[in-house]
């Protein structure tokens, strides 16, 4: 097929067998020069560059290194905001593929290089034929993996003239058959919050512990009352879930009883008010145990997650297109328990938003998995769904 002759899939104009090459090329150079939440800069930049001068409109640094590209068709109609994330993983990749990291220690475990190459496909459709009336917005976004980028980006004053009507993404899901998707109006993917907990007392020699104050006792009794206010079980309304993530007390020594200990743990609901009242039964037990055992407590959050849920009527948008071009979707396992911080965006006013789960295949590696690797065939099928979102509400 020459680039000339446009597959067309469900009535929609799609990419060329010479795009796809393209993006498959430019989705292995993201690969191997991954960049971790906050310091994508050369991620941007290789966005930009990929972007040329297709777009209308290029907004760069919002929210740290997020890129927008706004295609307008000069015509009233609503802003339709379609949004990938740029950031890799601070894992260390185990894989012999020849587009492997360059970067120790740092890979695109979650597949965000997909999706910024299905981001990049729809640029490329919506260059050739803009939308009919109303606004698109390819939204870059940095730091999903730590939670802070999308409230970063909705905060920052460079996004105030890009602000959505409709705001849509999609995830890649190991698990689920190779381009079949989960979609589900409601609650799609938890809240959750990073606490540190960290105790301070005095160190003293190990034959004398009597002079000192050690966190050790205060730690025992922390582990497991953290561990009860949360125990997990079916996702509903009241599910909460406490994982304790890491523990430490002084230093790796036989000599000297210990001063400093710390715990951190992951805290997860399904919506947002229930957390709240977990912060505070957590932050009350560690308080109650340092002063019981004359310790000095601080304590901090990270990795602060919103609940994610999807609006009827954007998930009725998704579903429709989905049916038009024959694509099998279900409620699947949906909603999920991990976290995604794409649900920052329903805090803007009248933003209606909905994710929708790509599958990767039954047997392909899990998220965050150290052999895990996007699979390239999900780039058209991606654009192909984003672009007949964008057709069906736009034109």
């Amino acid at each position: 097929m020459g680039d000339k002759d446009a597959a067309v899939w469900g009535g929609v104009v799609m990419l060329t067998n010479s795009d796809i090459a393209e993006l498959t090329a430019l989705r292995h150079e993201l690969h191997r020069f991954p960049e971790v939440s906050g310091i994508e800069a050369q991620t941007a930049v290789r966005v930009v560059a990929a972007l040329g001068g297709m777009a209308d409109q290029l907004v760069t640094g919002l929210g740290g290194h997020g890129v927008a590209a706004v295609f307008d068709s000069g015509a009233p109609g609503p802003t339709v905001l379609f949004r990938c994330e740029l950031d890799a993983l601070p894992i260390q990749e185990l894989s012999e593929i020849a587009h492997r990291s360059t970067i120790p220690g740092v890979a695109h475990l979650c597949g965000h290089d997909g999706h910024m190459a299905i981001l990049l496909g729809l640029a490329r459709l919506l260059s050739r034929k803009r939308p009919a009336r109303g606004r698109v917005v390819l939204m870059f976004q940095p730091a999903e993996e730590d939670g802070s980028g999308a409230a970063a980006v909705v905060a920052d004053a460079g996004f105030a003239g890009l602000r959505p009507d409709w705001a849509f993404s999609l995830h890649n899901m190991p698990g689920v058959r190779l381009g079949e998707c989960w979609l589900a109006e409601g609650p799609m993917a938890c809240a959750s919050v990073g606490v540190r907990i960290a105790l301070e007392g005095k160190t003293s020699h190990a034959a004398q512990p009597e002079h000192g104050i050690s966190p050790a006792l205060a730690l025992a009794e922390l582990i497991p009352a953290l561990g009860a206010l949360g125990t997990g079980g079916a996702l509903s309304p009241d599910f909460r879930l406490l994982t304790l993530t890491h523990a430490q007390m002084g230093e790796p020594a036989f000599g000297i009883s210990p001063a400093h200990g710390e715990l951190w743990a992951t805290l997860r609901t399904m919506t947002d008010p229930p957390m709240a009242a977990l912060k505070a039964q957590v932050f009350e037990l560690a308080q109650e145990a340092a002063e019981k055992h004359g310790l000095a407590l601080s304590t901090s959050l990270h990795d602060d997650f919103k609940a994610c849920a999807n609006d009827a009527q954007a998930t009725a948008h998704i579903a429709a297109a989905l049916d038009g071009l024959d694509i099998a979707h279900a409620p699947g396992g949906l909603p999920m328990r991990p976290s995604e911080d794409f649900g920052a965006f329903a805090g803007l006013p009248d933003c209606k938003i909905a994710m929708v789960m790509l599958g990767a295949g039954l047997d392909h590696p899990s998220l965050h998995n150290p052999d895990y690797d996007f699979p390239d065939d999900l780039i058209a099928i991606g654009t192909r769904i984003f672009c007949r979102i964008a057709r069906d509400m736009l034109g």
